[in-house]
């Protein structure tokens, strides 16, 4: 296969995180005799230095004509003044719209090995695999907003708006992901006091009855956020709206045990979708070889998934990190409290991960077999 993956690496961390697995992305396509262009650009507050814009227009068309994007992260003090009219977010946002990217996926599965990064007792986390389906271009985040004045007082206003349809086709594709996996589907809302809510929980009941083979459950955002902690195994596909997705996935980030671990990607109708890890752009140790690479090496297994159709050679990246992790290798964010000795780099980290790809040594023979078969 011959594709163009564009990269923006971003702000802080996020060029170390990309390089990395862009080198991951390279031995794989070498591996299975892909040919994989890298078109690489600036966004967020990089851009906008170079630029005065959080996204040029030569970036986005970049991104409209490639297959894939890879993004690192976003944002940074040197760009957070509140009365700025430009913000390195903007581009982010602009990238989603511009694609029309809906909807985003973030899947949160521990590893048995980094329990004692998390907070929730091991037995908490056990059987633990679930998918967050959060949509992605309406509500708060893209509604109407006000900034004025009213009676001496300052007044802020951001809209809400939601439509059926841009409900019917979040939800629709949590049903589709979900008869892949486990086959339930909680849809989160807060239909108790918000009519958008009414609404979203409205839609998702007409869409569940095109889908009687898989149950869904519904729950208010409150107490599904308790229920995320208190028992993380029920769930499957979770489907919800914009800000509480965004919320909501943050927060089940804590039982991987570090932001560092999860990955995400953006998709809609198009071919081309976003992959970025869920962390920001940690600039208090940009630039020091300290950040953790395997969520965006993890983006990057699902950009070949979604994007690219490529299911063999996600697994082949997915199962290298696992075996990775499994032989000790640990960045200082999943290092074990305690643990002698330094933990490793960005750069180290990325190595044994593509060290990984053929391990041979675990008695698999996985990396082989899937590399064969998919060339037969």
């Amino acid at each position: 296969m011959k594709a163009t993956i564009v990269l923006l690496p971003g702000d802080g961390i996020g060029p170390e995180v990309v390089e990395q697995a862009r080198r991951v992305l390279e031995a794989i396509a070498q591996a299975f005799d892909h040919s994989f262009t890298f078109d690489e650009h600036l966004i967020g507050g990089a851009s906008i230095d170079a630029h005065g814009a959080a996204l040029t227009a030569g970036a986005l068309a970049a991104c409209r004509a490639a297959d894939a994007v890879l993004l690192g992260a976003v944002g940074g003090p040197a760009w957070s003044d509140p009365r700025a009219k430009l913000r390195p977010e903007q581009g982010l946002l602009e990238l989603r719209k511009a694609l029309g990217l809906w909807a985003n996926l973030r899947p949160v599965r521990p590893y048995l090995e980094l329990a004692a990064c998390s907070p929730l007792r091991p037995e908490r986390l056990a059987g633990v695999d679930l998918l967050v389906v959060r949509e992605l271009t309406g509500g708060l985040y893209f509604g109407p907003r006000v900034r004025d004045e009213v009676d001496g007082h300052r007044r802020a206003i951001d809209t809400l708006e939601y439509t059926d349809r841009e409900i019917a086709r979040v939800v629709t594709l949590a049903f589709q992901l979900a008869r892949a996996r486990r086959g339930r589907v909680t849809s989160i809302d807060k239909a108790n006091v918000l009519e958008s809510s009414r609404l979203w929980r409205q839609v998702a009941g007409e869409v569940a009855a095109r889908y009687p083979d898989i149950p869904l459950d519904h729950q208010l955002v409150d107490s599904a956020a308790m229920r995320i902690i208190t028992a993380p195994a029920s769930f499957d596909v979770i489907v919800t709206e914009n800000m509480f997705g965004d919320i909501l996935t943050d927060e089940a980030a804590v039982l991987a045990g570090s932001l560092g671990l999860c990955p995400s990607a953006s998709i809609g109708d198009g071919r081309c979708g976003v992959y970025e890890p869920i962390h920001g752009s940690a600039p208090d140790i940009a630039g020091q070889g300290l950040a953790n690479p395997i969520g965006t090496i993890l983006s990057a297994a699902m950009l070949l998934r979604y994007s690219l159709e490529l299911e063999a050679e996600a697994q082949v990246i997915e199962q290298a990190v696992a075996r990775a992790i499994a032989a000790g290798v640990r960045t200082a964010d999943i290092a074990a409290p305690g643990s002698a000795g330094p933990a490793t780099s960005t750069a180290r980290m990325g190595a044994a991960i593509r060290e990984h790809l053929d391990d041979r040594r675990v008695g698999h023979g996985m990396f082989e077999y899937l590399v064969n078969h998919k060339r037969s």
